[in-house]
């Protein structure tokens, strides 16, 4: 089955082979990679999109001397698989031997730990530079898919290569998708390319000052490798344009490459799921579609992602077609810059992208929305220790980020009922800026929640006294089952506060915590320094009140357990009990 494969243990093996057999091992690159993707999950158009690519790069040039950067490095399984770690692909024992991306601890032909997009150019350049520094010759690689090409940093880098002048090869993988479909003005230019066969004159990488190559079988081994050669130790920047198929030997996954861009285990045969979860939570859907169909002025806005909020295809279209549901590309900033415009201009706009790549748009959210107070509504979805676990995926800081930005209200609702309130009220009201935490999935209660959030208080859920635990969003129904505990065993009834938003204290209601309590605990779902809890740590730091915080410790943990990750910092119904009834 890997009659190639098994002979290759780095590129120096592949290097031995005769043209005629790279094809042989595409071919055997691919079914390891549908072994590891069928099984495990992971990343699998853009990895099934680039084995020729990968196999021809590692045929032409010399890893690890010769440097690639794959941006997103969402693509880089068979890159691994080439280079010694080809095990974590065949044999189930050593499947967690590998990360899902780049990883400088697991190889030498790894030179970044990356997970975001539009990134790999700036990096090459850097690497290049620090190249012309030492005076050594290798090659740059920029391996960059079409869909990245949307991001600021990207164009910014394009721009600054077309006046460099030593080596950097920019790989263009353009198989015509992003996540969901392409959307700005530089894809007009990527399909002229196409039809053209590179020859267009509406040639966006020579408008940079670049020298531009087309090849439009990608997939060509014995092509991708002439192509290679005739660049290897250029001296100057060439922009390499190549036509792939993402999801490339599995026909469901090239019909449908929205659906296969990532996901779970499947069954090779026909592409079903190996395991089906629950339906999934449609709040955010639901609520933004109320707002859509009751109010004409109002606009979601989204950056390559709709599926997360719930625009599936079908749904999306029929919005747009209204004007009443824009995808910007990978480009977050300029959605949010685009939502402060609409702001201003009596539009209702909404603003939803998942939490860690809320992390690009720091500057927009407080320039161009925040000093502007302009009305805009963030959904900031899957934050803290219950969004997404990989170290480059991970939001376990969007309280620091986003709660101390003067003007901007940032809501942490528990269930289903406050977020929709919360929503109601962020998408109605003309006074600020508002960001909503968006759990994986709310807790409906049935019980309708009337608030009035234009006044920002936090809400007592269980009074007591002696001990108050303050809990952060999905941590509330931890600290209710603590003060259950604590009133089984002691016959003590202790408060619990759900402190509903994060971006301030309550100071009215900490100030009467002080009569009657001696030790406020906060939980949260994120870093603890510079955390929600830390404030109010500050805010009785002339009183007698003991203030203990716990939330998650400064690093980037990665592939971890939500409730293990918790424990381990203090948070489970068992250590606060016990640490509730040393202070009792």
């Amino acid at each position: 089955m890997y009659d190639i494969l098994n002979t290759i243990n780095g590129p120096q093996d592949i290097k031995k082979l005769e043209i005629g057999q790279l094809k042989q091992l595409a071919d055997e690159t691919r079914q390891a990679l549908i072994n590891r993707i069928s099984n495990v999950g992971g990343h699998k158009g853009p990895n099934l999109g680039i084995v020729e690519t990968t196999v021809g790069l590692h045929y032409v040039f010399d890893s690890p001397k010769d440097k690639f950067v794959f941006d997103v490095s969402h693509q880089c399984y068979p890159h691994k698989i080439l280079t010694g770690r080809k095990d974590a692909y065949i044999n189930p024992e050593h499947f967690g031997d590998v990360t899902g991306y780049t990883n400088p601890f697991e190889s030498e032909h790894d030179f970044f730990t990356v997970g975001h997009t539009s990134t790999s150019v700036s990096l090459a350049l850097g690497l290049a530079k620090a190249r012309d520094l030492r005076k050594a010759d290798e090659n740059i690689i920029a391996v960059i898919g079409d869909g990245s090409l949307s991001g600021g940093e990207a164009l910014e880098a394009l721009d600054f290569a077309g006046e460099y002048n030593n080596n950097l090869i920019i790989l263009v993988n353009d198989n015509d998708q992003s996540i969901a479909e392409n959307h700005g003005g530089i894809y007009k230019s990527l399909k002229a390319l196409r039809e053209s066969n590179g020859t267009s004159e509406n040639n966006i990488f020579k408008t940079f000052g670049l020298d531009y190559r087309y090849l439009e079988d990608g997939h060509d081994t014995a092509k991708l490798v002439e192509l290679f050669e005739s660049v290897k130790g250029i001296d100057h920047p060439v922009v390499l344009h190549i036509h792939t198929i993402k999801g490339k030997g599995l026909p469901y996954a090239e019909a449908n490459r929205e659906a296969w861009h990532a996901g779970g285990p499947f069954n090779v045969e026909d592409g079903s799921p190996k395991f089906t979860g629950g339906n999934p939570d449609t709040t955010v859907f639901d609520s933004l579609k109320e707002l859509l169909d009751t109010n004409e002025k109002a606009v979601v806005l989204n950056a390559g992602t709709p599926m997360g909020l719930g625009f599936v295809q079908g749904v999306r279209e029929e919005y747009a077609k209204r004007g009443q549901f824009v995808d910007v590309g990978i480009a977050e900033e300029n959605a949010v810059a685009m939502s402060s415009g609409i702001a201003k201009n009596g539009g209702t706009p909404v603003f939803g992208t998942f939490a860690p790549f809320f992390q690009r748009t720091y500057d927009q959210l407080s320039h161009d929305i925040a000093l502007n107070n302009s009305p805009a509504t963030m959904l900031v979805l899957i934050p803290g220790v219950y969004g997404m676990n990989s170290n480059t995926h991970i939001a376990l800081c969007d309280i620091q980020m986003f709660a101390h930005i003067p003007n901007f209200v940032y809501f942490a609702p528990t269930t289903k009922e406050e977020y929709e309130q919360m929503f109601k009220y962020a998408t109605s009201q003309k006074n600020h800026p508002v960001g909503i935490r968006v759990l994986p999935t709310f807790e409906k209660t049935g019980v309708k929640d009337d608030t009035d959030y234009s006044v920002l208080t936090n809400k007592v859920e269980k009074q007591g006294e002696g001990v108050a635990i303050v809990a952060v969003g999905p941590l509330l129904k931890m600290a209710k089952k603590v003060a259950e505990e604590i009133e089984k065993a002691t016959g003590k009834s202790i408060t619990v506060i759900n402190p509903r938003f994060v971006s301030g204290i309550d100071e009215n209601l900490l100030t009467s915590l002080i009569s009657n309590h001696k030790a406020v605990i906060t939980i949260e779902d994120g870093e603890v320094m510079g955390g929600y809890g830390q404030n109010i740590a500050s805010f009785y730091g002339n009183t007698s009140m003991k203030v203990i915080n716990h939330g998650i410790s400064r690093k980037f943990h990665t592939d971890y357990n939500p409730d293990q990750l918790l424990a381990d910092h203090g948070m489970s119904v068992e250590k606060l009990v016990a640490e509730v009834k040393d202070l009792l």
